[in-house]
């Protein structure tokens, strides 16, 4: 659903921008309550992966094709404003790099993958949690529906966009109606990927999932003929798990499937893309600002090899993403420490 240059007006296209600006500026605040010292290296590798499987385009109806968005996936595994963060690093590298959704409209885009599809997914998961029972297959669960909502709801947001700054006098209603109607399919694969990727990180690590956080079962003791909770013992403290041998699973996946799986991803035009199409939405699309990036169109330049130069592509996006997105969460972690100590500086001891 990368939307490109041309699509929409630059007035909207800038009020786009700055309130992607807004939602980025006060993720990295909220971003410094969810990240500690295991979550930060994690959040990095979090845009990465999702950066990997967004190459693997998967046919959801004649002629057209869809991919993972990020949005819930993110906000489930590392938090929702560190989620936000996740899919704007994502669109950045993508927009720079890859000339992959246009300069101009990254704002659109932001708010659209990132912002719009992270309040959705995480509020739908939230809410489903506290009414289902207590266990791992409620927060897949929930990470499934919030995951299938959000991306019919970002083909919403996208039409709200088009209705106000489109660039092409196409009936709103038409766009509604083409952009929900298949977006809700490529819902289904985004929900299996999310449900499979959460689900398979919680069966080694619960620990590392944000959503999952605080949903110990209370022991039951029986009293009188009925269940009552036990008493709550303090914990006892244990030694901090690392967090190396998640880290280098996640990136050799993600390596992996951004290098070798994406070969054979669907080369059918995505949701947007056919939409597009088939209703004149790209009649002024423009020519991307990154067009002559050595890696344009997730293909290295000078080389013949279309496996090797798509699979080259894939990892050197994956490796930028990593430590861009690393560094970026580095720095807010810090900045969280410091404001640790200092708040503990200035409480005056007894």
């Amino acid at each position: 659903m990368h939307v490109p240059d041309g699509f929409i007006d630059a007035p909207v296209s800038i009020a786009a921008g700055v309130a992607a600006a807004g939602a980025v500026a006060v993720s990295l605040r909220g971003a410094r309550r969810e990240l500690d010292e295991r979550t930060a290296p994690l959040a990095g590798l979090v845009a990465a992966f999702i950066f990997a499987v967004q190459m693997l385009n998967f046919p959801v109806a004649a002629g057209t094709s869809g991919h993972l968005l990020g949005g819930a996936l993110a906000a489930i595994l590392v938090g929702p404003y560190t989620g936000v963060l996740c899919v704007s690093v994502v669109l950045l590298m993508q927009g720079i790099l890859f000339a992959d959704g246009g300069l101009t409209a990254l704002g659109v885009n932001i708010t659209v993958m990132g912002v719009v599809t992270v309040v959705i997914a995480y509020a739908i998961f939230r809410g489903l949690v506290k009414v289902l029972p207590t266990g791992r297959a409620s927060v897949t669960t929930a990470a499934f529906v919030g995951a299938l909502l959000s991306v019919p709801g970002a083909a919403a947001a996208f039409t709200a966009i088009y209705a106000v700054g489109g660039t092409t006098d196409i009936p709103v209603a038409k766009v509604f109606t083409a952009m929900v109607g298949v977006h809700v399919l490529i819902g289904i694969g985004e929900a299996v990927i999310t449900a499979a990727t959460v689900g398979a990180v919680l069966a080694v690590r619960p620990d590392l999932v944000h959503g999952a956080r605080g949903l110990a079962t209370p022991l039951k003791l029986r009293v009188d003929g009925e269940l009552v909770d036990a008493p709550t013992a303090a914990p006892a403290p244990v030694a901090a798990r690392s967090t190396k041998p998640v880290w280098i699973t996640g990136l050799v996946t993600a390596l992996v499937l951004a290098g070798v799986v994406s070969y054979y991803a669907s080369a059918s035009p995505d949701g947007l893309e056919k939409v597009a199409a088939d209703k004149g939405i790209d009649a002024h699309v423009e020519e991307h600002a990154s067009a002559n990036s050595p890696v344009a169109d997730y293909s290295v330049k000078g080389v013949g090899d279309a496996r090797l130069s798509g699979g080259l592509a894939g990892i050197i996006g994956v490796g930028v993403t990593v430590v861009v997105g690393t560094g970026i969460f580095w720095v807010v972690r810090r900045r969280r420490a410091e404001d640790l100590t200092a708040t503990s500086a200035a409480v005056p001891t007894a």
